[in-house]
């Protein structure tokens, strides 16, 4: 069998590789793609709709430039689909309604295992997903979708610490981190992948792969002559925080809002 996988998160990428070939040791790994640019490009350049030689794809909802529906814009996509997603189990239960499967990240074995059967069971008779369903899904604006607090460990206790006291999140070395308004480091036992999943886009957006900053953090916007643009943060970051070039578009439009 072979697939491609569209993750931003080289990790989870790389994870869901090892479960694949936990399953079929013969599955082929045709192409990892991070952002819906470079899914666009590949899928234009092995035959656009669904290439001949790939059997099955893993999408994950949230790229690194955009939503991943931005990809069947501009491509006629057929090919069949298991998204992931790291929303909660609610609205995951919402997308099931359609007939292609969606996995709650982080992915387990067991439901990977159940997802590629049922796309064996209907491979004769595949089903594409409602996307203007789940677009509108996506962009519905249901507090109850999103998280209101993080459970965090404080030495020997726990704390819950509001959203609205949240100025970013970041990951570094495989670990993930939330910052206070008040300028408290604070553990999670989340990816960065999960947290944006979580998160309401229209208060969190994520810059890069490394960081997820609320608009309340933001001091100042600079712009460089590569057009780059620099952030300055409140409380101020270890690292100095860019917006990904493919995310500048994106991230200008949510600033204006």
């Amino acid at each position: 069998m072979n697939v491609v996988i569209i993750e931003d998160e080289a990790r989870t990428a790389r994870q869901l590789e090892r479960m694949l070939k936990k399953y079929d040791g013969s599955v082929h790994i045709l192409a990892e793609l991070p952002s819906v640019k470079e899914a666009v490009a590949w899928f234009s350049e092995h035959g656009s709709g669904q290439p001949p030689q790939l059997d099955l794809a893993f999408m994950d909802i949230h790229l690194e430039d955009g939503l991943a529906f931005r990809i069947f814009d501009q491509i006629n996509l057929t090919v069949p689909i298991i998204f992931t997603t790291a929303y909660d189990e609610y609205v995951l239960k919402a997308f099931k309604v359609n007939s292609v499967d969606y996995l709650l990240k982080p992915v387990e074995y067991d439901e990977l295992v159940a997802a590629i059967e049922k796309f064996k069971s209907t491979r004769s008779q595949p089903v594409l997903p409602d996307l203007k369903a789940l677009v509108q899904l996506m962009q519905k604006p249901a507090s109850s979708s999103f998280k209101e607090r993080f459970m965090v460990s404080i030495g020997t206790k726990i704390h819950s610490i509001e959203v609205t006291d949240i100025a970013y999140f970041y990951s570094e070395e495989k670990a993930t981190f939330l910052v206070t308004k008040g300028g408290q480091l604070l553990p999670l036992e989340y990816s960065l992948d999960q947290v944006s999943g979580l998160l309401n886009p229209g208060h969190f957006f994520r810059v890069n792969r490394q960081i997820i900053i609320a608009r309340t953090a933001i001091q100042v916007v600079h712009a460089y002559s590569a057009g780059k643009l620099k952030l300055d943060l409140l409380p101020v970051s270890r690292q100095e925080v860019f917006v990904s070039t493919s995310r500048q578009s994106e991230f200008k439009d949510w600033l204006g809002r």
